[in-house]
């Protein structure tokens, strides 16, 4: 008899859907969090809630204020710019190692991934369009041999998750420059450019997130 999924604990739904509103931008930074009322709009107790908040506050999603209770953690700008220039230097030695094994099915679903990006960007879902955009260098690196590296590009992107909010931190006019660095990236993917210059030119396309991200708050 086979074994039926296990039904997603009260917690565990709250930690998603709160989590979700967090990164969406739907509870921006500084949100107030109210238990009671959470608990309300998701039919459960506070136990649940308070639990899902604490696993958010571990995440770094969520702080405790003096007199203010749970609030969306603020952006720390800095620290999302170096998390992203440590990401641009492991990224771009990742996709280095990876294009040596990187088949052409591969190739196609960037391809894609890239052309499903310009149709969230035209019709404004920046949220599909981060995660399209975090797929495409997914894939990117699916083929690097070192998987040390790799686990440390995830965790690395975990940790931007938990210092970016999507409305925060995107730039309308670099997306249209990562579409087209994207298209670049393909390219060198499929004539099979050196290794070198596939990590040079991924970790430039990195940095020029970091340049305009920097410029809009200057």
């Amino acid at each position: 008899m086979k074994n039926k999924p296990q039904k997603q604990s009260k917690q565990q739904a709250a930690y998603q859907k709160i989590r979700t509103r967090i990164l969406d931008g739907t509870y921006s930074p500084g949100y107030r969090i109210v238990i009671d009322q959470l608990a309300k709009e998701f039919k459960a107790s506070a136990i649940p809630i308070r639990e899902a908040i604490r696993q958010l506050e571990a995440d770094g999603l969520i702080q405790f204020k003096p007199y203010s209770g749970a609030i969306v953690t603020p952006i720390n700008e800095n620290e999302y710019i170096e998390t992203l220039s440590v990401l641009a230097v492991l990224e771009g030695y990742a996709t280095a190692l990876a294009s040596n094994f990187m088949t052409e099915k591969a190739i196609d679903e960037l391809r894609t991934i890239n052309q499903n990006m310009v149709r969230s960007l035209e019709s404004f879902d920046f949220l599909s369009f981060g995660k399209l955009n975090r797929d495409f260098h997914a894939t990117s690196i699916q083929y690097c041999d070192n998987k040390f590296l790799v686990e440390n590009i995830k965790q690395t992107w975990n940790r931007i998750d938990s210092i970016r909010r999507m409305g925060a931190t995107f730039v309308p006019t670099r997306a249209k420059q990562s579409i087209s660095e994207h298209e670049e990236i393909i390219s060198m993917l499929e004539r099979k450019a050196t290794p070198f210059e596939i990590e040079q030119f991924v970790r430039e396309h990195k940095m020029n997130t970091v340049k305009s991200f920097d410029d809009r708050k200057g």
